[in-house]
């Protein structure tokens, strides 16, 4: 039994932390937990050595010196700031006065909006909140089908999640060891036909089933010609600029992602204050909300390096790569492995989970497999969506579910009396749209061009092609260094001996030559 546990603490101490996180503990302290448990085990049966503690504080360290990170807190104030600001109730009565005519009109409003907020506030809870509070009143209002008005508000505010700029994107650039500004490059554009695939499903609906997605009546639409086209400058406008100056600065690389979210908490500020909705009630929410969530992030990464140091001291990590590098059908066997691994799990754990403790796993695996991590993990991103809209635990589900009326209610505008969104209408308009994520996940393994675009501007260099020519001092006569050449002092003279010696035993004094020095003077 000991010795199966020690060959097998990897997986165990894995099932481990799933099961105590289904038991719905606080997933920092789950991670650090189970961390901590394991380390203890493998002190004692002599697999890991027990000044392995020691690197604990080193690796707090390292993560609280992560600039990356630096972002997370100033995108989240921006997108609180924005979400408070009334900048989304703005935008979506100006674009559904726009789309009024159309059928269909609302759900579009929606969806593009909610493409607007995923490029400003990056938050998903504040666009399906926003936009719930809103637009959802006036869809039930005009008769929209219960099911399909969730969904387009749901799955509206999922978008925040792969669209620029990111939390999610973020966390997954700093966990691959990529940059965030590729990953928001290479996210942006599978992004934007997520967002056309939504949009032609509302179209597709509202051919089919006419009567789920009607159009305004001309009494709701109070906005024509100018006055319209003027409030559709003074709307859109503001946000369009703030969009450039966050992601336009990151992708011409005038600045980090880290200077561009201080640039677009700054921008948030000057919007909400020319609106004039800028006070001191907003600003202490928005900081409160904005430390309670940079915290619960820096505490579930701290948790997720004690729980690593020991993962890995089992050499957790090997078996993981091992275990999905011999997926058959290679590259595209592991493809399609690590996706269905992340979409069950998506059911039980949220993308911050998935994000600190799958993604290091799988990600080793996928670089020995040479494929791209930046699309690795935009393709990743684009799956963990459906942990949002998972019938039952989709947290977009539980935000919207908040929001939505809970019992009948009289509408301030029409006096009629409108019944409830039950639970079922929400989780019934959430499975088409899981269905369309789960298209865009093969419409990016099929077409990697789409996320690897992000090269385009990069010099690469194949470090096989890669030579070092040093030229060797003397090897055609020259000296390559600059260094001069040895003296030559030419060919020295034979030795000379002197004369024979003369008959009587004594040598015969040799002739004197010029230049000799003078013999000593005689006195005798």
């Amino acid at each position: 039994m000991t010795q199966f546990l020690i060959e097998n603490m990897a997986p165990i101490m894995f099932v481990c932390l799933v099961v105590v996180l289904l038991l719905g503990y606080s997933v920092a302290f789950s991670l650090a937990a189970v961390g901590f448990v394991f380390y203890l085990i493998g002190v004692e049966l002599g697999v890991l050595q027990f000044n392995l503690i020691g690197a604990i504080p080193d690796r707090f360290y390292q993560q609280m010196s992560n600039e990356t990170l630096l972002a997370v807190p100033f995108f989240t104030f921006m997108g609180l700031i924005l979400e408070r600001s009334g900048m989304a109730e703005d935008l979506l009565d100006t674009i559904g006065q726009l789309f009024g005519p159309v059928r269909g009109g609302l759900a579009y409003a929606v969806i593009f909006v909610g493409a607007l907020l995923a490029a400003t506030t990056g938050v998903v809870a504040a666009s399906v909140i926003s936009m719930g509070l809103i637009s959802l009143p006036i869809m039930l209002r005009y008769g929209y089908d219960r099911s399909l008005a969730s969904g387009v508000i749901a799955a509206s505010g999922t978008l925040a999640q792969i669209i620029p700029p990111s939390l999610v994107l973020i966390i997954m650039a700093d966990q691959l060891g990529q940059s965030v500004g590729d990953m928001y490059q290479g996210a942006l554009l599978p992004g934007l036909i997520l967002t056309g695939l939504y949009t032609g499903y509302i179209l597709i609906m509202s051919i089919l089933r006419p009567n789920s997605a009607p159009a305004l009546p001309s009494e709701a639409r109070t906005l024509r010609g100018l006055a319209l086209a003027f409030r559709v400058v003074t709307s859109l406008v503001p946000p369009l600029v703030l969009i450039f100056l966050v992601l336009g600065t990151i992708f011409l690389g005038i600045a980090t992602p880290t200077e561009g979210g201080a640039m677009g908490a700054v921008g948030s500020l000057i919007l909400a204050a020319l609106n004039r909705r800028l006070n001191r009630t907003m600003m202490r929410q928005a900081l409160d909300t904005t430390t309670k969530l940079s915290a619960f992030v820096l505490f579930i990464l701290l948790g997720a390096r004690v729980f690593s140091l020991s993962f890995y001291g089992l050499n957790g990590h090997v078996w993981v790569e091992h275990l999905m590098t011999s997926v058959p059908g290679g590259v595209l066997g592991f493809l399609i492995v690590a996706n269905l691994l992340v979409f069950v799990l998506a059911f039980f754990l949220d993308y911050f989970e998935l994000a600190f403790i799958i993604v290091p796993l799988l990600g080793a695996a996928a670089a020995s497999l040479g494929i791209d991590l930046i699309w690795f993990g935009v393709l990743l991103a684009v799956n963990m969506q459906t942990s949002f809209m998972h019938p039952p635990f989709g947290f977009s589900l539980f935000y919207l579910r908040s929001v939505a009326p809970t019992r009948p209610y009289r509408d301030k505008v029409t006096g009629r009396t409108t019944a409830p969104v039950t639970t079922g209408q929400i989780y019934l308009g959430a499975i088409p749209f899981v269905a369309i994520q789960i298209l865009m996940v093969a419409i990016v393994i099929g077409f990697p061009g789409l996320v690897t675009h992000y090269k385009s501007g990069h010099v690469e260099a194949d470090p096989a092609s890669i030579s070092v020519d040093v030229p060797m001092p003397g090897a055609d006569g020259a000296n390559p260094f600059g260094t001069p050449a040895a003296p030559d002092f030419g060919t020295p003279p034979p030795p000379d001996f002197g004369a024979p010696p003369a008959p009587g035993g004594q040598p015969a004094p040799a002739p004197a030559q010029p230049g000799d020095p003078l013999p000593p003077p005689d006195f005798k």
